[in-house]
């Protein structure tokens, strides 16, 4: 059995023998010169973020991690320094509770300018 012959590729172009130059656009605008719309000062940019920033950053968080059938431990963290972790179900719960007090007493969220000493 013998394998059987390629068709014939009819290509009338040929291949160049060395390297060439890349062909360059005719007419170039000047660096610096506004196009098209912008040239009339229509706005192409997207205005403000329409979801805004409001200023409020995260400052305590509270990781816990509770699998089914397996021990919970939980993590507090404060950006006033605050760190405390939990391991067990009645520490994770105090831990909770704890954390949940110390967002009256932080002093990143109640600020004590203006307020009377006791």
């Amino acid at each position: 059995m013998t394998a059987p012959t390629p068709p014939a590729l009819d290509c009338p172009t040929t291949t160049p023998t060395g390297p060439r130059a890349a062909p360059q656009p005719v007419d170039t605008v000047a660096v610096g010169e506004p196009k098209g719309a912008a040239r009339k000062g229509v706005r192409t940019a997207c205005g403000p973020d329409p979801h805004g920033d409001d200023g409020r950053r995260p400052i305590a968080w509270l990781h816990i991690i509770a699998p089914r059938g397996a021990v919970p431990t939980a993590t507090s963290k404060c950006a006033c320094g605050r760190d405390r972790s939990a391991v067990g179900k009645p520490r994770v719960l105090a831990l909770i509770d704890d954390h949940n007090a110390h967002r009256d007493a932080c002093p990143l969220r109640n600020s004590q300018e203006g307020r009377a000493a006791a």
